[in-house]
């Protein structure tokens, strides 16, 4: 112990003493200059006192040897832990670690009582989309009842719902050209953005069954609707957009989570914005024909 502290002290971890100004107490640590790389030999010769009185060089009473070891044991559960961290470029989390975990399997035989498990961001991400297959469907499911409360058919309301994959497609042809990943924020961006596009086929659908009850003809409602909506639907999806165009150009600290989000609305906008204006027409023409014909051979209602 008594050698253990006098190293201690050479290398500069422990106080020799303190020194008193006024209410200040100030350490005073006396170290051998660059103590924590010197070689084997430069610290054998380092004095040690003795009980009896005298020095000694610390080489005549310890073997010194350079070894490596961990700085620290962590501890987990009762059981040591060891922490192996590693910078992903260029790839996504999910694919590395598939790979990664493949590797491991293959080629490393762990001892009895030993194992590893992944974590930080991808444990996080995990736990994310745990939650968000959860959260997603159910908020697709809540936007198809509010769309049939407020149009009371169900037709329609899956009409509008188009929407949905019409903003995907955009979405993540936008993280292919760019090269981005789908990350947990990407799927945070779809969510928003179907918002954007179901908003977008309400407008439409609205102002096309308004028209029809005005007494236009299905043909002309849908022209007439089609032209008058176009400046709403292109000022809401242009806002939006021009709003997450910062974010998307980010190379500022925390860039990595902002990117993929408002690249994937970007993304997403464009596509649900042109295909309501150009497909939704035509589907809902489409869906009404048919339902007119179902209700002439009495199969609906």
């Amino acid at each position: 112990d008594d050698i253990g502290h006098q190293v201690e002290l050479a290398l500069g971890s422990s106080v020799a003493t303190r020194v008193v100004d006024g209410p200040r107490r100030i350490d005073v640590v006396v170290r051998v200059p660059d103590g924590n790389a010197v070689d084997p030999d430069l610290m054998a010769q380092v004095p040690i006192a003795r009980v009896e009185g005298g020095l000694v060089p610390l080489g005549a009473v310890a073997a010194i040897t350079r070894n490596e070891s961990p700085e620290a044991f962590a501890h987990e559960g009762g059981q040591r832990m060891v922490v192996v961290g590693a910078n992903i470029r260029g790839r996504d989390v999910g694919s590395f670690v598939a790979e990664a975990s493949e590797v491991l399997a293959r080629e490393i035989r762990l001892s009895e009582g030993y194992s590893f498990e992944w974590g930080g961001q991808y444990r996080n991400q995990q736990r994310a989309l745990q939650r968000l297959s959860v959260l997603v469907p159910a908020s697709v499911l809540l936007i198809f009842l509010l769309l049939f409360a407020a149009f009371g058919k169900l037709r329609q309301a899956a009409l509008i719902l188009l929407n949905v994959p019409f903003a995907l497609i955009g979405g993540i042809g936008i993280l292919w050209i760019t090269g981005l990943n789908l990350s947990t924020s990407a799927i945070i961006g779809f969510i928003a953005v179907f918002g954007i596009a179901v908003l977008n086929g309400v407008v439409m659908v609205t102002y096309v069954n308004q028209l029809r009850e005005q007494g236009e003809s299905l043909d002309e409602a849908l022209l007439h609707g089609a032209a008058t909506r176009l400046r709403p639907v292109l000022m809401t999806a242009l806002a939006a957009s021009f709003g997450f165009i910062p974010m998307a150009l980010s190379t500022s600290p925390g860039a990595e989570l902002q990117r993929p989000l408002a690249t994937v609305v970007i993304g997403g906008i464009v596509t649900s914005t042109l295909l309501t204006l150009l497909v939704l027409p035509t589907v809902y023409r489409t869906v009404e024909l048919l339902y007119q014909r179902w209700s002439a051979r009495g199969l609906a209602d």
